[in-house]
């Protein structure tokens, strides 16, 4: 392409246009053209914008990450000094992991600014004293991470995160008190260096993990066990998709941790661990919970129930039928959503199910209808009146809005049929 071309990916780069940009890219635009107002490549000016979506068609398309710059840095170096761990991960060159000079450089920057304070870090650029502007974030699977700027600069605070997942890519065992220290450092199971740090050890599946974990189980220290209990959790959840989930039947271990447990918080996360047991050892725990004050702790209460295929026992039914009128919507909530999939033949779940037609919450109310309708109970054709029209962040609950269009179609087949 010419330069006017050139020009037309300079201005689709800066203005963050990602499929003008693959379009540009798909019509032969050359990946590395530089941006005139710097100098440097545009792979550069979509980092330096923190341009995820941007930099990964540019790298996609063949823009150089490795490639050395006037500065000494390069395209990855820079991701890595942004905090970003998603616009790291988005430059990453697979070459990076193999062993050489790239992946030593890589690691060295990324452990550079693990030790650096990324505040005080802005305040030695931009000579001023602050105050450093914090501004939450939110990613797509439900982390949080912050924006720090100053002066007309910005970091993420991902720096930690983005040593941990290295160190995980590239098959670095990091030790367990490392990985603690740093969750420490964000001390919110939300936070995206907490979530990484977990997920890297859970994902090692193996029994050394799973002991260092427990043995915190009494620390003095509730942070620690929190995150002690979030890496049993993840041990166990395990990775389905590649190397299965060899401690779902050890979740049952936990239970005497959770007698003891007073932390709401780890204990909200102990229960979690509770309800991935496969066998029927952990069931009935969940009535020790039934009038807990947190509504976190009775949301558990419906997963850890007596119940099998003949039915719920005369204890598990009536805790159900208390949790269906609890005062917290999040625990009615919760407790419907358990309904609904229940198919014993407790006449007094369908009667809890249409109370909860009535629920303020329109999500609860639809899937109480779709319970009704599940169960072929003819009370969910007039309940389904009082959904009302449907939420716009609702749009994707298809298969309960269906709920009772199949329920009439099913009974018009036994009609038909009879």
């Amino acid at each position: 392409m010419g330069g006017q071309d050139g020009g037309r990916l300079v201005a689709a780069v800066r203005r963050g246009e990602a499929e003008p940009v693959r379009e540009l890219l798909d019509a032969g635009a050359d990946p590395d053209t530089l941006d005139d107002s710097t100098g440097l490549p545009v792979l550069c000016s979509a980092i330096a914008a923190y341009d995820d979506p941007v930099a990964e068609a540019l790298v996609e398309y063949g823009a150089d990450p490795l490639r050395r710059l006037p500065d000494g840095t390069t395209p990855l170096l820079r991701a890595v000094d942004s905090g970003s761990l998603w616009l790291m991960w988005a430059v990453f060159p697979e070459v990076v992991q193999r062993p050489g000079p790239a992946r030593e450089e890589l690691l060295d920057r990324a452990r550079h600014w693990a030790r650096t304070d990324p505040e005080a870090e802005l305040r030695r650029r931009t000579g001023l004293p602050g105050p450093v502007e914090r501004t939450r974030r939110d990613d797509e699977i439900g982390c949080w991470y912050e924006s720090l700027a100053l002066g007309g600069q910005t970091l993420y605070d991902g720096h930690l995160a983005i040593l941990t997942t290295l160190e995980a890519r590239l098959r670095l065992r990091t030790p367990f008190g490392e990985l603690l220290a740093r969750a420490r450092a964000y001390p919110d199971r939300n936070h995206q260096t907490w979530t990484e740090t977990v997920t890297a050890l859970g994902k090692r599946l193996d029994d050394e993990t799973w002991a260092t974990a427990e043995d915190m189980s009494r620390d003095p220290d509730p942070l620690n066990r929190l995150f002690a209990a979030d890496v049993l959790l993840s041990l166990i959840i395990g990775d389905p998709a590649g190397g299965g989930q060899p401690f779902l039947e050890r979740a049952r271990e936990l239970v005497p941790w959770t007698e003891r447990e007073r932390d709401v918080e780890v204990l909200d996360v102990l229960l979690n661990a509770l309800t991935w047991a496969e066998d029927l050892g952990t069931k009935g725990v969940g009535l020790r919970y039934l009038a807990h004050p947190d509504p976190r702790i009775r949301s558990w209460v419906p997963e850890l129930l007596d119940a099998d295929a003949d039915g719920l026992s005369p204890q598990s039914l009536a805790a159900l039928l208390d949790l269906a009128r609890d005062p917290d919507a999040d625990v009615r909530a919760r407790t419907c959503h358990w309904l609904e999939h229940h198919r014993g033949p407790e006449p007094e779940i369908g009667d809890a199910l249409l109370e909860l037609t009535r629920d303020e919450r329109q999500r609860t109310r639809i899937h109480a209808v779709a319970g009704l309708a599940y169960r072929d109970d003819p009370r969910c054709v007039e309940a389904e009146t009082r959904i009302g029209p449907i939420e716009p962040d609702l749009a994707e609950q298809e298969p309960p809005l269906l709920a009772v269009r199949y329920y009439r179609r099913r009974q018009e087949e036994q009609k038909s049929g009879g």
